[in-house]
């Protein structure tokens, strides 16, 4: 029978009562499980005693606050010779525990740590300190990541060089660097700051600094398109769509959008009466200018939309090329452009055309040239004839299905001429194809074309 070595109630250490009242306001300060809190008490007092005994020795844990007891029993068995000291003990060190032990018996050495005497009180409270940091990163990076993408509000901290914004976010703090902010906005100690929540990290290499690091962005398009979402009930509830948007933060932002009922204007649901919808979400951005596109299946119509304010009078698209020759009158020539080209940029990104803008004037002049008429010719000639082919489209053969016609020819088989010479193992073996479908198109083939021998 295994016997253990206590120490008297009166050597077990300092202030018990207080420990625990420690690790309740511990977990209370740090908003930390209380029960997780023990548990790293534990793992904190196993890693110590494993140093001391080894990785394999056996352990037990005691941390009863009732009691109030915190202990650590070590089990190890008697043997002669010692082979793992970790796990075994010899018998003159056994008897000195238990007087009547013998090989094989099972020996309890149980020690009150709270003295931190035998196991080292600097390594015990090292690794505890650190397990509990550890933790509270692990919480505040799981609370984060499920805001991943969302708006979030905090309150501007300090600067670093200058360059990044530290924002309180009441468990955490977040980084918005440069390029996530909006050009020409300061802000002082205590103002308050909504932003996009980009990305979460727990930790970073080659960074001194604790983690999690959460970065925020006001300069994204998402951040913008959230606004919408919290502003604009129909787009909340999905009446209004926004199809795409671009954004040269600090300056003008695109939306290009599209009502699912007919009795919903998507510009106007955006936009609200005299402009008191889109007002505050200006405001957030410090007046960045914001133009609503009403979406249109139509090339000329679409590009037209998307060089707003400017008017325009003529929009020729060639989507062969994704590009467009644009003509507006020579008092909107400058805001079509936009300062800096950011205007006529921002649509081109929007609409994927390539736009070529043109005065009025500009354009009767260059089509007198003979250079340039030619070269507008050239981008926006009329389609041109597609041959006639000299092979029979699978999709022509009589009996064949639409779906079958697409498998084959997704599978590079695009003509009957192709399908002919392959053999039937070779059929199967195609994509998405198999055994079925290979026999109806081998029956297919024979009752529809005419065989020659060579």
């Amino acid at each position: 029978m295994a016997r253990t070595r206590t120490k008297p109630a009166a050597e077990a250490g300092p202030d018990l009562k207080a420990f625990f009242e420690y690790l309740h306001d511990i977990s209370v300060d740090k908003g930390l499980n209380k029960d997780e809190v023990m548990e790293v008490v534990k793992g904190s007092l196993v890693t110590a005693y494993q140093k001391r005994f080894g990785p394999e020795v056996q352990l037990e844990v005691v941390l009863d606050r009732e009691k109030p007891e915190v202990s650590v029993t070590v089990i190890r068995r008697v043997a002669d010779p010692v082979a793992d000291p970790a796990l075994e003990v010899s018998l003159t060190e056994a008897r000195q525990i238990k007087p009547d032990a013998a090989i094989g018996d099972v020996v309890e050495l149980k020690e009150y740590p709270m003295e931190f005497s035998r196991v080292g009180a600097a390594n015990v409270r090292q690794v505890l300190l650190q397990r509990l940091k550890e933790l509270e990163k692990e919480i505040i990076y799981n609370e984060f990541i499920k805001k991943e993408g969302e708006i979030i509000n905090g309150y501007f901290l300090r600067w670093r060089d200058r360059d990044i914004m530290y924002v309180d976010l009441g468990r955490a703090e977040g980084i918005l660097p440069r390029r996530e902010q909006i050009p020409g906005e300061r802000f002082r100690t205590g103002d308050r700051v909504k932003a996009l929540v980009k990305s979460i990290e727990l930790k970073r290499e080659r960074s001194r600094e604790p983690g999690p690091f959460i970065t925020l962005s006001r300069a994204a398009p998402e951040f913008v398109r959230k606004l919408f979402e919290l502003e604009i009930p129909e787009i909340y509830d999905g009446i209004v769509e926004i199809l795409g948007i671009v954004r040269q933060a600090g300056y003008r932002t695109k939306l290009l959008v599209r009502s699912h009922r007919a009795d919903v204007d998507p510009v106007g649901a955006c936009v609200g009466i005299k402009g008191v919808r889109i007002q505050s979400i200006v405001r957030e951005l410090g007046n960045e200018r914001i133009d609503i596109i009403s979406y249109s299946d139509q090339p000329a119509e679409l590009i037209a939309n998307a060089l707003s304010p400017a008017r325009v009078s003529e929009v020729r698209a060639e989507p062969r090329n994704r590009e467009a020759l644009v003509i507006v009158p020579d008092d909107q020539y400058s805001l079509a452009i936009g300062i800096n080209g950011h205007n006529v940029r921002l649509a081109s990104q929007l609409t994927d055309y390539k736009l070529l803008i043109k005065t009025i004037t500009q354009f009767g002049e260059e089509m007198t040239s003979p250079e340039a008429r030619a070269e507008l010719e050239r981008i926006f000639a009329a389609p041109e004839v597609e041959p006639e082919l000299d092979y029979t489209p699978v999709s022509e053969l009589p009996g064949i299905s639409a779906r079958i016609a697409g498998l084959l020819e997704s599978a590079g088989i695009k003509s009957v001429e192709e399908l002919i010479e392959l053999e039937p193992d070779a059929l199967e073996k195609l994509p998405n194809v198999g055994k079925n479908t290979a026999r109806l198109i081998s029956k297919i083939l024979a009752e529809s074309v005419e065989f020659e021998e060579e």
